[in-house]
């Protein structure tokens, strides 16, 4: 895991710098993968990544997992976890939050 501070509740707002060119990215995902890295690059250019974990957060009354991405430039990108693609042509567009859901329903 991650020597950040990232293994509790982040009840803070988030602030998005998103207008223009710059959009953002919420990845959703379940408590399971709390503190994951999700590293994000732009299409075609796999070797330079960034990451966000995915962190708790607590809001009106419910507790959502997912790791944000804020003012990245408009156009198609690469997820990965662990190393490995788990999404490709993903598309922010500028001026706009692009969702991507994850979860995976819990075992009854």
């Amino acid at each position: 895991m991650s020597p950040e501070p990232v293994v509790r509740p982040h009840p803070e707002p988030v602030v998005l710098n998103i207008g223009g060119e710059l959009g953002a990215l919420v990845v959703h995902w379940n408590a399971d993968e709390i503190d994951t890295p999700i590293e994000i690059s732009l299409a075609g250019q796999d070797a330079v990544r960034s990451h966000q974990h995915v962190l708790e957060r607590p809001l009106g009354g419910q507790t959502f997992y997912a790791a944000v991405f804020d003012s990245i430039a408009q156009g198609p990108y690469t997820l990965w976890v662990g190393g490995e693609v788990r999404a490709r042509e993903v598309v922010v567009s500028g001026g706009e939050v692009t969702e991507l859901h994850w979860e995976t329903p819990a075992a009854s």
